[in-house]
């Protein structure tokens, strides 16, 4: 769980906005009623959802891909 924060955390500050920031342009873009303290609880519990993921990435400049990882011989 810590990962999941640390790694949207790391792209949030490396792309310049704030979490505040985040949940301004998230409420705004998406008509979500969320706060900085309710994103925060929920990247430190590991609860955040996939689509708000989404929505961070997209507001930053981002976007989630999903790649095959190459099979590895045990």
């Amino acid at each position: 769980m810590v990962d999941i924060k640390n790694e949207i955390k790391s792209f949030i500050a490396l792309s310049g906005w704030t979490l505040t920031d985040i949940v301004k342009a998230m409420n705004e873009k998406y008509g979500t009623d969320t706060t900085t303290q309710n994103l925060s609880n929920k990247l430190t519990r590991g609860t955040i959802k996939y689509i708000e993921c989404k929505q961070i990435a997209e507001i930053i400049g981002y976007k989630i891909e999903w790649t095959k990882k190459e099979k590895t011989e045990d």
